[in-house]
Protein backbone atom coordinates (compact mmCIF):
# COMPACT_ATOMS: atom_id res chain seq x y z
CA UNK A 1 0.00 0.00 0.00
CA UNK A 2 2.73 2.59 0.78
CA UNK A 3 4.31 1.85 -2.60
CA UNK A 4 1.03 2.59 -4.34
CA UNK A 5 0.64 5.90 -2.52
CA UNK A 6 4.20 6.92 -3.39
CA UNK A 7 3.64 5.90 -7.01
CA UNK A 8 0.46 7.97 -7.12
CA UNK A 9 2.23 11.01 -5.65
CA UNK A 10 5.07 10.50 -8.15
CA UNK A 11 2.62 10.51 -11.05
CA UNK A 12 1.07 13.70 -9.67
CA UNK A 13 4.51 15.36 -9.42
CA UNK A 14 5.37 14.32 -12.99
CA UNK A 15 2.04 15.82 -14.10
CA UNK A 16 2.92 19.09 -12.35
CA UNK A 17 6.32 19.16 -14.06
CA UNK A 18 4.77 18.45 -17.47
CA UNK A 19 2.18 21.18 -16.99
CA UNK A 20 4.64 23.72 -15.63
CA UNK A 21 1.87 24.84 -13.32
CA UNK A 22 2.85 24.44 -9.66
CA UNK A 23 -0.54 24.76 -7.95
CA UNK A 24 -2.67 22.64 -5.66
CA UNK A 25 -5.23 22.22 -8.42
CA UNK A 26 -2.57 20.85 -10.76
CA UNK A 27 -1.46 18.39 -8.06
CA UNK A 28 -5.05 17.22 -7.47
CA UNK A 29 -5.55 16.66 -11.20
CA UNK A 30 -2.27 14.74 -11.38
CA UNK A 31 -3.22 12.71 -8.32
CA UNK A 32 -6.59 11.84 -9.90
CA UNK A 33 -4.84 10.84 -13.13
CA UNK A 34 -2.48 8.71 -11.05
CA UNK A 35 -5.48 6.96 -9.51
CA UNK A 36 -6.83 6.26 -13.00
CA UNK A 37 -3.46 4.81 -14.09
CA UNK A 38 -3.24 2.68 -10.94
CA UNK A 39 -6.77 1.43 -11.53
CA UNK A 40 -6.01 0.53 -15.15
CA UNK A 41 -2.83 -1.34 -14.17
CA UNK A 42 -4.17 -2.78 -10.88
CA UNK A 43 -3.58 -6.39 -12.00
CA UNK A 44 0.17 -5.71 -12.07
CA UNK A 45 0.17 -4.46 -8.47
CA UNK A 46 1.12 -6.79 -5.64
CA UNK A 47 -2.00 -6.05 -3.59
CA UNK A 48 -5.45 -4.51 -3.81
CA UNK A 49 -5.62 -0.88 -4.86
CA UNK A 50 -5.05 1.27 -1.78
CA UNK A 51 -8.06 3.51 -2.34
CA UNK A 52 -10.35 0.51 -1.79
CA UNK A 53 -8.63 -0.26 1.51
CA UNK A 54 -8.94 3.38 2.56
CA UNK A 55 -12.63 3.29 1.67
CA UNK A 56 -13.03 0.11 3.76
CA UNK A 57 -11.22 1.81 6.67
CA UNK A 58 -13.56 4.80 6.46
CA UNK A 59 -16.54 2.44 6.34
CA UNK A 60 -15.24 0.57 9.41
CA UNK A 61 -14.71 3.83 11.28
CA UNK A 62 -18.19 5.16 10.49
CA UNK A 63 -19.77 1.83 11.41
CA UNK A 64 -17.85 1.82 14.70
CA UNK A 65 -18.98 5.37 15.53
CA UNK A 66 -22.61 4.38 14.81
CA UNK A 67 -22.27 1.29 17.04
CA UNK A 68 -20.68 3.41 19.76
CA UNK A 69 -23.55 5.90 19.75
CA UNK A 70 -26.27 3.23 19.69
CA UNK A 71 -24.61 1.21 22.46
CA UNK A 72 -24.28 4.33 24.63
CA UNK A 73 -28.00 5.00 24.37
CA UNK A 74 -28.83 1.36 25.17
CA UNK A 75 -26.61 1.39 28.26
CA UNK A 76 -27.97 4.78 29.38
CA UNK A 77 -31.54 3.52 28.99
CA UNK A 78 -30.73 0.43 31.06
CA UNK A 79 -29.02 2.43 33.81
CA UNK A 80 -31.78 5.04 34.09
CA UNK A 81 -34.54 2.47 34.55
CA UNK A 82 -35.82 2.21 38.11
CA UNK A 83 -35.26 -1.53 38.06
CA UNK A 84 -32.32 -2.99 36.17
CA UNK A 85 -33.35 -5.50 33.54
CA UNK A 86 -30.02 -6.98 32.51
CA UNK A 87 -28.69 -10.49 32.02
CA UNK A 88 -24.91 -10.17 32.03
CA UNK A 89 -22.80 -13.07 30.91
CA UNK A 90 -19.64 -14.29 29.29
CA UNK A 91 -19.60 -15.66 25.77
CA UNK A 92 -16.85 -17.42 23.87
CA UNK A 93 -16.39 -16.06 20.39
CA UNK A 94 -14.56 -18.26 17.88
CA UNK A 95 -12.79 -15.86 15.54
CA UNK A 96 -11.74 -16.43 11.95
CA UNK A 97 -9.16 -13.64 12.06
CA UNK A 98 -5.57 -14.75 11.58
CA UNK A 99 -3.12 -11.94 12.25
CA UNK A 100 -2.42 -10.45 15.69
CA UNK A 101 -3.21 -6.98 14.30
CA UNK A 102 -6.70 -8.07 13.20
CA UNK A 103 -7.40 -9.71 16.57
CA UNK A 104 -6.15 -6.65 18.45
CA UNK A 105 -8.41 -4.35 16.43
CA UNK A 106 -11.42 -6.63 17.01
CA UNK A 107 -10.86 -6.96 20.76
CA UNK A 108 -10.27 -3.22 21.09
CA UNK A 109 -13.46 -2.39 19.22
CA UNK A 110 -15.46 -4.85 21.32
CA UNK A 111 -14.07 -3.30 24.51
CA UNK A 112 -14.65 0.28 23.37
CA UNK A 113 -18.31 -0.36 22.58
CA UNK A 114 -20.23 0.18 25.84
CA UNK A 115 -21.80 -2.94 27.29
CA UNK A 116 -19.07 -5.37 26.26
CA UNK A 117 -15.52 -6.13 27.34
CA UNK A 118 -12.98 -8.43 25.73
CA UNK A 119 -11.64 -10.32 28.71
CA UNK A 120 -9.07 -12.66 27.19
CA UNK A 121 -7.82 -14.15 23.96
CA UNK A 122 -6.96 -17.85 23.98
CA UNK A 123 -3.35 -18.96 23.51
CA UNK A 124 -4.05 -20.17 19.96
CA UNK A 125 -5.71 -16.81 19.05
CA UNK A 126 -8.91 -18.57 17.97
CA UNK A 127 -11.22 -17.74 20.91
CA UNK A 128 -12.09 -14.43 22.52
CA UNK A 129 -13.89 -14.37 25.86
CA UNK A 130 -16.29 -11.45 26.00
CA UNK A 131 -18.29 -10.14 28.95
CA UNK A 132 -21.60 -8.77 27.71
CA UNK A 133 -23.81 -6.36 29.68
CA UNK A 134 -27.05 -7.94 28.47
CA UNK A 135 -27.42 -11.26 26.66
CA UNK A 136 -30.77 -11.74 24.96
CA UNK A 137 -29.58 -13.94 22.14
CA UNK A 138 -26.02 -15.28 22.16
CA UNK A 139 -26.18 -16.30 18.48
CA UNK A 140 -27.28 -12.81 17.47
CA UNK A 141 -24.32 -11.25 19.30
CA UNK A 142 -21.92 -13.69 17.62
CA UNK A 143 -23.49 -13.09 14.20
CA UNK A 144 -23.21 -9.33 14.69
CA UNK A 145 -19.52 -9.54 15.59
CA UNK A 146 -18.71 -11.97 12.76
CA UNK A 147 -20.57 -10.19 9.96
CA UNK A 148 -20.32 -6.56 10.95
CA UNK A 149 -17.03 -6.18 12.78
CA UNK A 150 -14.87 -9.11 11.69
CA UNK A 151 -15.84 -8.85 8.04
CA UNK A 152 -14.98 -5.14 7.90
CA UNK A 153 -11.69 -5.68 9.72
CA UNK A 154 -10.68 -8.34 7.17
CA UNK A 155 -11.24 -5.82 4.37
CA UNK A 156 -9.03 -3.21 6.02
CA UNK A 157 -6.22 -5.31 7.49
CA UNK A 158 -5.10 -8.22 5.40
Amino acid sequence: MPNQILLNIGIALVWILLQGNFTIQSFVVGYALGMVFLYIFRKQLDSRLYIFRLWAALSLFLFFVKELIVANFVVIAQVLRPKLNVKPGIITYETELETPMQITILTSMITLIPGSVSMEVSADNKSIYIHVFHIDNKEEIIRHIREDLEGRIKEVVS
